[in-house]
């Protein structure tokens, strides 16, 4: 086959892609304006073309860390939040929201690739870390070649993509997964005022160690420093301490308070009092820096066309709810405020998992949902509802267990795979906390409760069922009670259903499962390097590595080029006396080499 020929052909392919992409969005267009009028549910989300007629929807995730539903909105006024009930008042709260794992890396990797994480190796915290205890390598979790993150699918759909400015998907990001990631990325960034974003504002205040002594307030200010004066936000985040003192901490509740809230698996002692007044405080001030950045957001304008998402990447920082299957560290909190006011001060309780988060978003501007995404999209579904939420949990640091986990509204099922094994693991990291430090003490002492020493039985039942609404702490094992037989084989043919579906084996040695990804080999495979052809000015690109994401920078004749790398989807003219920069990258693998031409 001559040039002529090659290039005649990618011309028509680049028309056609074109004209399929076109024909797409007119079908849509008609679709949404012709089709026949559905009677409306009151909790039916806008649709973008009510949002704004001509303009597609900015999206904004506000994503605290470490945080049951403790708050106003939900029933405990221990503390005001004032900027997080105004987005419920102004929004749907969601009551039935479920990480799948009770840890954030993991709860991570579902959000950012609509998949479960115990599918793609990503259920072990972390996979980077504790290897000289564990004796595995570094690993990166590895989904299917066709799995790309959420941001990614964004900017193909027109988004400025943003990220400030924690990841930690248990995977490095690709090159092209972000306009930015870091300190300084903000929505203010983006080259043209009319351009959509999708930003991520990550708010680490209510981390756990946020519980550690000495006590301090993680304060991150930098994030409203951009563009120009980026670079002192990088100097600030440098300098400055990861936390202040108490002395300069800001006080959002007396020292003295009386906390009532404390679950009875947990000791009412002057320790974790203490504890309760730093959750609650952190809590208070990760309010105040969310009402900021909304200053920022209505400051340019932006709030009637900004479809808001306020949530936390899983449950509770305290001993028996962060890392655990029990609904202390699985349910978060979750508001959405779309700018038209549809539904304001609504409350939706059907049942939705992380990995829903993905599609959903994709469904909010109108995109497609790729098949290979285990979530739906949980707005517009009045005829498909979530069942049940999934959730498991592996290894944590260096000590590890086998757990999986089915709910629905009411019940849980706990199905335990090493059931010889004790409740409590041993974590260096959780034992920094005070109130683990005093559970310890007292069961030393033999001072614990029947409820908070269950924790610590030296084994466990396989199978486990527990009411969450007659016993939201989950103390209460059903198990063994013939009156719940019929639920607990409903939920445990549901896990089955599961497992087999996502392909996930239980048990699973992790050193095998990198074997695995790996093939064989002792070393994480790297992308192959991206080959640029150049055809009658047409640059086409290719790397040999299967689902790999390649991006491209254009140095312009005067030097000029992007920050960002570009996302290449198909052939194109490169501008005269310009060269060219080109990358490619793999999720779970390492990535290319830089090739310039």
């Amino acid at each position: 086959m001559n040039n002529s020929t090659v290039q005649t052909n990618l011309l028509r392919q680049f028309i056609y892609n074109r004209l399929v992409q076109l024909t797409l969005m007119l079908t849509v267009t008609l679709l949404t304006a012709c089709s026949e009028p559905k009677p409306q549910n009151k909790l039916s989300p806008p649709t973008t073309a009510s949002i704004n007629a001509t303009k597609q929807p900015n999206i904004l995730w506000l994503v605290l860390e470490d945080m049951s539903p403790i708050l106003e909105v939900y029933g405990d006024h221990t503390v005001k939040t004032p900027n997080i009930t105004q987005l419920a008042n102004e929004g749907v709260k969601y009551t039935n929201v479920y990480s799948p794992s009770g840890v954030c890396a993991p709860s991570r990797a579902a959000l950012a690739l609509g998949m479960y994480p115990t599918a793609i190796g990503a259920n072990n915290m972390r996979v980077s870390s504790y290897t000289q205890v564990t004796g595995l390598p570094k690993y990166a979790a590895l989904p299917p070649p066709e799995a790309k993150m959420l941001s990614h699918y964004m900017r193909l759909a027109g988004y400025y993509t943003t990220n400030n400015y924690k990841t930690d998907y248990q995977f490095k990001a690709p090159p092209t997964a972000w306009h930015e990631s870091g300190i300084t990325a903000h929505w203010r960034n983006r080259p043209h005022n009319d351009q959509p974003f999708f930003s991520i504002m990550n708010f680490t205040t209510t981390h756990e160690s946020g519980l550690f002594e000495p006590y301090g307030i993680r304060r991150i200010e930098e994030r409203h420093y951009h563009g120009a004066n980026a670079e002192k936000a990088v100097e600030l985040h440098k300098a400055r301490p990861k936390k202040t003192t108490e002395e300069n901490s800001p006080v959002h509740l007396p020292k003295d308070t009386e906390f009532t809230t404390i679950p009875p698996y947990l000791p009412n002692t002057p320790v974790v009092q203490r504890d309760f007044w730093k959750m609650y405080n952190n809590l208070a001030e990760a309010d105040r820096q969310i009402g900021a950045v909304l200053g920022d957001l209505k400051a340019d304008g932006l709030l009637d066309n900004t479809i808001i998402v306020f949530y936390s990447d899983h449950g509770g920082p305290l001993p028996r709810q962060k890392r655990l299957t029990y609904d202390s560290g699985l349910k978060v909190p979750l508001i959405i405020r779309y700018p038209d006011g549809r539904m304001a001060g609504t409350t939706d309780d059907q049942l939705i998992s992380f990995i829903d988060f993905a599609p959903t978003t994709l469904s909010m501007v109108g995109a497609k949902i790729p098949k290979h995404m285990h979530g739906q999209s949980f707005i517009n579904n009045a005829d498909n509802k979530r069942q049940y939420i999934h959730a498991a949990a592996d290894r944590f640091d260096d000590d590890s267990d086998v757990i999986r986990a089915v709910k629905d509204k009411r019940y849980k099922y706990i199905r335990n795979y090493k059931p010889e094994k004790g409740y409590y693991l041993s974590l260096q990291y959780r034992e920094k906390i005070p109130t683990m430090q005093e559970l310890l003490r007292l069961r030393d002492a033999g001072k614990l409760t029947k409820a908070q020493a269950l924790w610590f039985r030296p084994n466990k039942n396989r199978d486990e069922l527990f009411d969450t609404w007659e016993d939201p702490h989950e103390l209460n094992d059903l198990s063994a009670n013939p009156k719940y037989k019929a639920q607990m084989q409903t939920l445990s043919n549901e896990m089955d259903r599961w497992l087999a579906q996502i392909g996930d084996n239980p048990g699973y040695p992790e050193k095998q499962m990198i074997n695995d990804m790996w093939q064989g080999s002792n070393i994480m495979p790297v992308t192959a390097d991206p080959v640029i052809n150049l055809k009658q000015g047409l640059v086409v690109i290719s790397s040999q590595t299967q689902g790999a994401s390649i991006g491209y920078k254009i140095i312009t004749k005067s030097g000029k080029t992007t920050h960002a790398w570009q996302i290449y989807e198909h052939p194109f003219k490169l501008p005269d006396g310009a060269t060219l920069q080109t990358i490619a990258h793999r999720i779970g693998y390492a990535e290319s080499a830089v090739i310039s031409q």
